[in-house]
């Protein structure tokens, strides 16, 4: 499968002020996608960190996704630090900020030159639709660069997904096991190797006083999926 990683950008969600909730939302897709998210990686606002990071995991994965840092204020710096990662310039295009226009009823006035910082869209980058804000995201490279507010970050992952590449897509199904997870380590442990095929993960939390299990199976192969479901319901 293709593999992707996101990078979440921002002060407000290391210092425990913001919770992201925007990992879930792109996992699922890349998942129906047939996309792998294999890392996630969460960063300050600093220059040199979201380049490196950036020219990192570019170059390993065959996508990155980027939330954070593209909105009109001064730490708003991440597509400057793309433009820096790829070496090439910056500037306000005249698609995105025609675009931009669209959500002001007097954009001659409206259009100030903190909003313009929106319609700064590095050399040789597709914009990515904003249903939301109309403020674009956008892609150069592999690496797709979308706003860190939950509600845009989602419509921009819906206005991106059909562009890429996938295989087939990620199915899983789960079990409830009301046992602990000692119990059901060696049974599990024995599935999982003979069905290496197949991510197997339990998950444990307690029920009215009682340790219950949640195992969950993930494969691309459905018939292969059905098989180990099987066996998991054999250990309820």
């Amino acid at each position: 499968m293709p593999t992707a990683a996101m990078i979440v950008i921002g002060d407000e969600i290391l210092s425990g002020r913001t919770q992201d909730v925007n990992v879930q939302v792109l996992a699922q897709a890349l998942g129906a996608r047939g996309i792998t998210l294999a890392e996630v990686r969460v960063i300050p606002d600093d220059v040199a960190t979201i380049v490196r990071t950036v020219n990192e995991l570019r170059g390993q994965m065959d996508n990155v996704f980027t939330s954070g840092g593209i909105g009109p204020t001064h730490d708003d710096i991440t597509a400057d630090c793309i433009a820096q990662a790829f070496d090439v310039g910056i500037s306000i295009r005249d698609d995105a900020r025609a675009i931009l226009a669209t959500n002001y009823a007097d954009p001659e006035n409206d259009l100030t030159d903190a909003r313009l910082r929106m319609a700064r869209i590095p050399d040789g980058a597709t914009l990515i639709d904003n249903p939301i804000s109309k403020a674009p995201g956008f892609t150069i490279g592999n690496v797709h660069v979308m706003a860190g507010v939950p509600k845009i970050f989602a419509a921009m992952v819906e206005s991106i997904i059909p562009t890429l590449t996938g295989g087939a897509p990620m199915l899983s199904d789960e079990v409830r096991i009301e046992k602990g997870e000692g119990t059901l380590a060696a049974p599990l442990g024995e599935i999982a190797a003979r069905h290496p095929q197949v991510s197997i993960g339990s998950y444990p939390r307690a029920v009215d006083g009682r340790f219950v299990v949640n195992v969950v199976a993930r494969s691309t192969d459905a018939d292969l999926l059905a098989t180990v479901m099987a066996e998991l319901r054999q250990l309820a």
